[in-house]
């Protein structure tokens, strides 16, 4: 048996109960198994993949909360700091009941090679809880907020762990974790990006994710020899992600014609509104009936269904898992030719396949989505420097971060022979640099 597939059944018999963690390593071990096969015997003589599918560090705490009527409520919160070989641990976290240790797992995994192809000094790492803002009081989420980082802030710092936002936490719970980390600790520090811009958050950061899709995107059509303006785009989701994917697409001419939330999505033929979707979603945190109500030319279903609409591009900005086989066989039937991910490993690997053995593009998530890291990255920079960029600046540097990502992995695919395979290209690069760092720093 060759090492690769001996480490793939070590961790699915470790991990059994983990799905997306599984799923995760058997996507990276199996795009790097041309690296891995080239010099074997001295990887498995160093453990080498069994060392960077272990994380170095997993912590796991509860959680105590009072809601507003009184009542004691418990949730269960986690950070597992993945891999630190290139820089301080870096990655957001996640409040939703979706949340379990496998998730984070899944998450803290794929971040330590999306932060490595950002070219940046940043480790790998996530965390989060099963708590659930949605429907939650300011004072509930604070009082939440607080607990949590009662637990988190021992195992944190600036040149430590350095979290940051994800589903489920955006302004408003930044400032809360803040406030609690400041209090305990009376350091103010670039502990936490995702800041609010009056104490110590980088212009851009809300957009870059969402932005840095599109740039990565439109950098790799132009080297497929297409251009992204005129076409059409599906987006799936509602959040920053998707908010400000919408928002860069029309910027450079596309057109997006869809976004979704946990209930339902939208059809706009004349392309989506940003500033409606923005007033349902982050102004009223209302469903997305209130858009259609607002655009009566827009059409709402219930239910999935993006994935089904005609478009030359698909940005899957939602949640992992989310774009299936079933969808991939729609959008190659309507002529979809690109499809880049928004959200972390939001399209199965049977998905995934059927798109590429179809000629479509494919950027994975760790490549497509790294906008956001890199972002948060330029923001630990001005925090060190006690200076800020002008949003000019910040989105110039994460543009070109992004078309260095682009690059990167086309230019990985090429070296090992599998050219137009930007999965095994993202996977490959970021290995390299992180597997370098682990050689020289020896077995720890």
């Amino acid at each position: 048996m060759s090492y690769v597939d001996e480490v793939i059944a070590k961790v699915k018999a470790k991990n059994a109960a983990e799905p997306e963690f599984i799923q995760a390593v058997e996507e990276v071990l199996e795009t790097i198994r041309v690296v891995i096969e080239a010099d074997e015997d001295n990887y498995r003589k160093q453990a080498f993949l069994e060392r960077i599918t272990e994380p170095e560090r997993i912590i796991q705490f509860r959680v105590p909360w009072v809601d507003d009527n009184g009542q004691v409520q418990v949730n269960r919160g986690y950070r597992v700091q993945f891999n630190s070989a290139i820089g301080p641990y870096k990655g957001g976290l996640r409040l939703h009941p979706s949340v379990y240790l496998g998730i984070i797992k899944f998450l803290g995994f794929e971040q330590i090679f999306k932060n490595s192809l950002t070219g940046l000094p940043i480790g790998g790492g996530k965390g989060g809880s099963d708590f659930d803002p949605k429907g939650k009081s300011d004072n509930e989420v604070m009082r939440f907020c607080q607990s949590f980082m009662t637990e988190l802030y021992k195992y944190i710092g600036k040149d430590e762990d350095v979290p940051a936002g994800d589903i489920g936490v955006g302004a408003r719970e930044i400032g809360y974790l803040y406030g609690q980390y400041k209090r305990i600790t009376g350091l103010y520090e670039g502990v936490l990006t995702g800041k609010g811009l009056s104490y110590g958050g980088s212009l851009a950061r809300t957009q870059a994710t969402g932005y840095g899709l599109l740039y990565l995107t439109e950098e790799l059509l132009k080297i497929n020899g297409k251009d992204i303006a005129g076409k059409t785009v599906v987006v799936s989701g509602a959040g920053n992600v998707a908010t400000y994917a919408i928002e860069k697409a029309w910027q450079l001419g596309a057109k997006p014609v869809t976004c979704s939330d946990s209930t339902g999505w939208i059809y706009d033929p004349d392309g989506i509104d940003v500033a409606t979707l923005q007033d349902v979603k982050e102004v009223r945190r209302a469903r997305l009936t209130e858009y259609a109500k607002a655009r009566p030319n827009s059409v709402y279903h219930e239910g999935k269904g993006v994935f089904t609409t005609k478009c030359d591009i698909a940005l899957p900005c939602a949640t992992q898992n989310e774009l299936q086989l079933e969808d991939a066989k729609a959008l190659v039937a309507n002529g979809c030719f690109a499809v880049c991910e928004g959200a972390n490993m939001p399209t199965t690997l049977e998905a995934t396949k059927y798109l590429q053995d179809n000629g479509v593009i494919f950027a994975p998530g760790k490549a497509a989505n790294a906008g956001g890291v890199a972002t948060s990255a330029l923001e630990m920079s001005q925090n060190s420097e006690r200076l800020s960029w002008t949003f000019e600046e910040v989105d110039a540097k994460l543009k070109q971060i992004m078309v260095n990502i682009t690059h990167n992995i086309d230019d990985a695919a090429k070296r090992y022979g599998m050219e137009g395979n930007y999965v095994a290209g993202a996977n490959i690069a970021g290995f390299e640099k992180v597997a370098n760092a682990m050689k020289a720093q020896g077995i720890v």
